[in-house]
């Protein structure tokens, strides 16, 4: 699957948005500026590898089938994480824009000051009911709530056992905390529990592994991981923003499909795919 896509890479049409094109034979015209140099030849190497990416607008809802600039007829959306198809739902739509009538578009402002709103506390507690745990903390993406649970949580005394394919922002969140760090073998449990032990001296030990991982679709062992977890002294976290609302018996993702939503310390997950939001993430954990 890698290869072909390294290949349709090579293959696709190089083309640079016109900005971009402007941006840098501009660049190019003040090459003894040392940024403006890295910056031109970063977007040189990048065209030449055939992995400069361009944006594909869409003048239509997000659905299975959409609109683009540049194109009279529709084309069928691969690509999106709408898995339920509730981006455009006509009453999502509607109760967003109820919402906006009765509390405003937006609070300029961070929570903790003058920024949390009844309905913020509302969906808290109807996300915690959904994923039967004790409370849950909302975040503008489930990027920043990947970013913000281990710098908080865990210190130099802990360790953290991540799986070698984890999503990006689960990395950039075990980087800005202190923990020690190991990574396991992409989905396997003997090398899941070599790190266990290598780690057996942590204060905490947490393992952290997607849900769902989205480029290849694999669904991690979370009864393996929980079991090995209790058998080491250790903590589950799990991101499911590719799984929350639709993967289990009622979609309440992977703990609900393994059979372990009660051994799951926390849950990170995202209002913007299954779910149809703009935006919006969030970590619940528990009692």
């Amino acid at each position: 699957m890698m290869r072909s896509i390294a290949l349709r890479l090579r293959t696709a049409p190089r083309r640079f948005p016109e900005r971009l094109a402007r941006f840098s034979t501009a660049m190019k015209t003040t090459s003894t500026d040392p940024l403006s140099l890295k910056v031109f030849e970063d977007l040189r190497d990048m065209k030449d590898a055939g992995t400069f990416k361009t944006e594909r607008v869409i003048i239509s809802p997000q659905r299975a089938k959409i609109s683009v600039e540049n194109r009279k007829e529709e084309v069928i959306n691969m690509c999106a994480n709408n898995y339920l198809g509730l981006s455009s739902d006509p009453e999502l739509i509607e109760a967003a824009k109820e919402a906006m009538d009765t509390h405003g578009l937006g609070l300029s402002s961070v929570r903790f000051i003058c920024g949390t709103q009844d309905i913020h506390k509302e969906l808290e507690e109807k996300i915690s009911n959904f994923h039967q745990t004790e409370d849950t903390i909302l975040y503008p993406s489930c990027f920043d709530a990947n970013a913000g649970f281990f710098e908080t949580v865990l210190t130099k005394e802990d360790a953290i056992i991540s799986d070698a394919l984890n999503h990006a922002s689960i990395i950039d969140g075990v980087r800005l905390c202190k923990a020690a760090r190991f990574r396991f073998d992409h989905m396997c449990m003997k090398s899941l529990e070599e790190n266990l032990i290598a780690a057996k001296d942590a204060r905490i030990k947490m393992i952290a592994t997607d849900g769902v991982f989205s480029m290849d679709g694999d669904i991690a062992p979370l009864d393996e991981i929980c079991a090995l977890a209790e058998k080491h002294g250790a903590y589950v976290f799990v991101d499911e923003c590719h799984a929350t609302g639709f993967i289990g018996p009622t979609g309440r993702g992977t703990p609900e499909l393994k059979g372990v939503m009660d051994k799951v310390l926390v849950i990170t997950s995202t209002l913007g795919k299954a779910l149809g939001g703009a935006t919006g993430g969030g970590n619940t954990r528990p009692p």
